[in-house]
């Protein structure tokens, strides 16, 4: 974005002060997403060694989460000791499929660049265990047993917990140059699923995605699932001609659904998450779910409905996030979320989460420019919205 003095100083930063021998409790998937991400990104787009060899000293801080029974990694990992384990509100100690489902992307990347293919094999083993265990009407549930490699519980969301699985599979395919068929084949059985079990229409029109809870369906979506209106459009650019218009619909749908969470509330910022149920649409009727924390997932959508159909909507969609977040969030020391979307006057939370700047504001931004800047078919977006570029790893064929 043209801060190239803010940038070499961030660069000294990493140079010298980042320290990754820390003894304290780490997210595997944060850290991937975020860091890994962030540094290989910052690498490709300047060429400067020290972002890969930080990268890839990283990845090697959390190979030992891996070690568990069935190759799935547990949730936490201490980046000073090598000691893993799961996550203390994860039913019976098991792993989460956004999570071990969300590392796909860099992990090629740090086989490609460090030349070893055990980051390759960890993750196409994740593949292997998913593609063996049995999937309740063809869904994928969130909780998964690094011990067994069996469910736990058949809780099923595109939102929180289960997102970014979904996301890593058509976007697997599209960094391959469009070579890792089985990842594919797996997004489009999973999508074909989703579709069939958890897609809904309310009585007002609005499409949605409901979550599944073991059959039952809890008519909600949250801000996370928004993102799979952008996913989707991304998918049926490569999807059968037949099935193209289709996809393109269903994700022109489910983007408008966001838009209109966002527009049926006073600071016209969407809430944390919101229902089709009691009459309700669109809007969330839990106090627990009216705030909104600076994430970037709807205007995700509308940076690939814009990208993808030029319609001006999104560009109009965008602009009036801009202004709620000038009117609403920004203080003097940056941005804050707020605790209730639907107040006139909104009260701030006194937080400005990192996803504000590495997702929110850069969607925002590719929103308003040109096509070719970080052009859809050079590069893919993890899901911290980094970059990484295409056909840049072809370690699928040495790890089979």
């Amino acid at each position: 974005m043209e801060l190239e003095e803010e940038f070499q100083e961030a660069k000294k930063w990493v140079e010298k002060s980042f320290d990754l021998n820390v003894n304290g409790e780490a997210s595997l998937f944060e850290v991937n997403i975020r860091y890994i991400g962030g540094l290989l990104a910052a690498y490709y787009l300047t060429g400067e060694e020290v972002f890969k060899s930080k990268a890839l000293e990283l990845g090697e801080k959390l190979l030992p989460a891996f070690n568990t029974p069935t190759g799935i990694p547990r949730g936490v990992i201490n980046l000073g000791s090598g000691m893993s384990w799961s996550w203390g509100w994860a039913s019976a100690g098991s792993s989460i499929l956004a999570e071990f489902g969300t590392l796909h992307l860099e992990f090629l990347h740090l086989s490609e660049l460090s030349g070893k293919p055990v980051f390759a094999e960890k993750v196409m083993n994740i593949r292997k265990v998913l593609n063996r265990v049995e999937k309740p009407q063809g869904l994928y549930p969130n909780f998964l047993s690094p011990v067994t490699g069996n469910w736990v519980q058949h809780h099923v969301s595109i939102g929180g917990l289960g997102d970014s699985f979904y996301e890593y599979l058509v976007k697997s395919w599209l960094m391959s140059d469009k070579k890792d068929s089985e990842a594919k084949k797996m997004y489009d059985d999973a999508l074909e699923a989703i579709e069939k079990h958890l897609v809904k229409k309310s009585a007002g029109g609005l499409t949605y995605i409901a979550e599944w809870r073991g059959g039952v369906l809890d008519h909600k979506m949250g801000h996370l699932a928004c993102f799979s209106g952008g996913m989707i459009a991304l998918g049926a650019e490569h999807a059968k001609e037949e099935r193209k218009q289709h996809y393109v619909d269903l994700a022109a749908e489910i983007t408008n659904t966001c838009h209109e969470s966002y527009a049926r509330s006073d600071t016209k910022l969407g809430p944390e998450a919101f229902r089709f149920d009691a009459g309700t649409e669109a809007m969330a009727t839990r106090l627990s779910e009216r705030y909104y924390i600076l994430r970037p997932e709807v205007v995700e959508s509308y940076m690939y409905m814009w990208r993808l159909t030029h319609d001006p909507k999104y560009r109009q969609w965008g602009w009036e996030v801009v202004k709620a977040l000038e009117k609403h969030c920004r203080v003097e020391a940056g941005f804050s979320g707020i605790r209730d979307v639907y107040a006139t006057t909104p009260t701030h939370d006194n937080m400005q989460q990192s996803f504000f700047l590495a997702e929110t504001l850069k969607y925002l931004y590719l929103l308003f420019c040109e096509d070719d800047v970080l052009s859809l078919d050079d590069w893919v977006f993890n899901t911290e919205a980094h970059p990484l570029p295409v056909n840049h790893t072809n370690f699928k064929a040495s790890v089979q």
